[in-house]
């Protein structure tokens, strides 16, 4: 039954479980249907043998001596047909012509009363014995046997049970063929929503189903499906715009290296001047490869079943410690907080957590704090520093990649870091946001940034 309800289609399946629920519907009213027709005619088959034995009866006489007398009536044929008449045990009329079988079944039901019996062979009967009993004492004198045959209600037994299936098989076919043809008819709406929806959302269309004048059961679909659409708008929108502003900042470092590479071979420079332009060359490189390489990072977390595992602190430890040995005029790093793990890689964390530590010590005053802990299931991390903190009016375009709160301090950077960090962040299952100095009493004057990511 399992195999023969897998259908590949909705329609086919629904058409076969209806089969399969109208077949044991169908199942259990033949049976009742035969099984009540059997007893009407088993009891209809008493009746008349009941009503033959008493007119036969009324025709029985006890004479002086005790003795019956049969009455002949005129036209007792239908009367003598199947009849047997008892004294005691000796029979003083009997049909003629009788099975031998029938009739010493009939023998055997001599001087019993309201007795039903049955006769195997090759033609099965019903007998019934009735008690003749003297008016006076109300003694048994004499029985009336009659036989019945039970083949014309055997025949029709079996001619209502084949019927009653033939009309079950005509029943389950029609039943089958309907419900296809229902269920392809109200499933049509839904295979023309799904054909649209795969042609909107391949060509970006602002178009929607909306539930208004559909069906409960369509209009939920349609609620559903204009959501998946907005979500496929809005991560199409995003990545449109990642890659143009991305296109946009590497074009930068990328014709920085141009222009320093053609003014080194249009004429000769001497060794300062080959040596600057040797390390702008390598710093625009750098930053190309850093966009590069967070963007990948990205791809591979948001791609990966297995995310990797890395303790916290260690990394903060290591991060501090390089960036001292790198920035020596930078201020002191100060790393704190308990020893967790967090659900991703020592690389993830740490493109993740050196943009912020960058910008830490590049607008830092004196002091640098970094930790971790463990809150509300999640790996906190937490960078806080003593500067000047992020402007007002700049907050909201914080992590808009391209963005720079002072395009003239000085830094050459992209303004890609926080966005990349920020999107590496979420594609492992975590976030990065900025603490509200006016409600986070730890995050001092400086600006504070707060990192979340899943724990190992």
């Amino acid at each position: 039954m399992r195999r023969l309800l897998a259908s590949r289609t909705l329609r086919g399946r629904l058409a076969l479980m209806a089969l399969a629920v109208s077949a044991l519907w169908i199942a259990v009213l033949t049976t009742v249907f035969n099984l009540a027709l059997d007893q009407r005619l088993h009891a209809q088959a008493q009746d008349v043998l009941r009503t033959r034995a008493q007119a036969v009866a009324a025709t029985v006489d006890i004479g002086p001596d005790g003795r019956l007398v049969v009455r002949e009536p005129a036209q007792d044929q239908a009367l003598d047909s199947g009849v047997w008449i008892y004294q005691g045990t000796r029979v003083v009329e009997k049909p003629p012509g009788t099975p031998t079988a029938l009739d010493a079944r009939a023998n055997q039901l001599a001087g019993r009363a309201d007795v039903f019996a049955d006769s195997a062979g090759s033609a099965p009967s019903r007998l019934y014995a009735y008690a003749v009993r003297d008016p006076g004492g109300g003694e048994q004198v004499g029985t009336v046997v009659t036989a019945v045959s039970l083949d014309p209600y055997r025949s029709t037994a079996n001619t209502a049970l084949v019927g009653s299936v033939v009309l079950a098989v005509l029943l389950l076919g029609t039943v089958y063929l309907l419900t296809r043809l229902v269920v392809r008819r109200a499933l049509r709406p839904v295979a023309a929503m799904s054909a649209t929806a795969e042609r909107w959302s391949e060509a970006g269309t602002s178009e929607r189903f909306g539930s208004r004048g559909r069906p409960a059961e369509l209009a939920t679909l349609a609620t559903s499906l204009d959501s998946l659409l907005d979500r496929l708008a809005a991560v199409l929108r995003d990545e449109q715009q990642q890659a143009a502003e991305l296109s946009h900042e590497l074009r930068t470092p990328l014709a920085r290296i141009t222009a320093e590479t053609e003014w080194l071979t249009r004429r000769p420079r001497d060794a300062d001047e080959q040596r600057a332009s040797q390390e702008a060359i390598a710093s625009a490189a750098a930053t190309m490869r850093r966009i590069c390489d967070s963007l990948l990072s990205e791809a591979r977390t948001r791609g990966s079943a297995v995310p990797g595992r890395c303790r916290v602190r260690d990394l903060l430890r290591r991060l501090a410690a390089a960036g001292a040995a790198e920035h020596p005029d930078a201020p002191a790093v100060t790393v704190g907080g308990e020893d967790v793990s967090a659900g991703v890689s020592d690389t993830v964390a740490e493109r993740i957590l050196m943009p912020l530590l960058d910008n830490a010590r590049r607008y830092a005053a004196s002091s640098v704090t970094v930790g971790c802990e463990l809150e509300n299931g999640a790996v906190t991390v937490y960078v806080s520093d003593d500067g000047p903190g992020v402007p007002a009016d700049f907050t909201a375009s914080l992590f808009e990649p391209g963005r720079r709160a002072d395009p003239g301090d000085g830094h050459d950077g992209a303004g890609l870091g926080l966005a990349l960090a920020r999107r590496l962040a979420r594609a492992a299952g975590g976030d990065i946001r900025l603490a509200d100095a006016g409600t986070d009493d730890e995050a001092g004057t400086g600006a504070r940034f707060v990192v979340t990511l899943p724990t190992g």
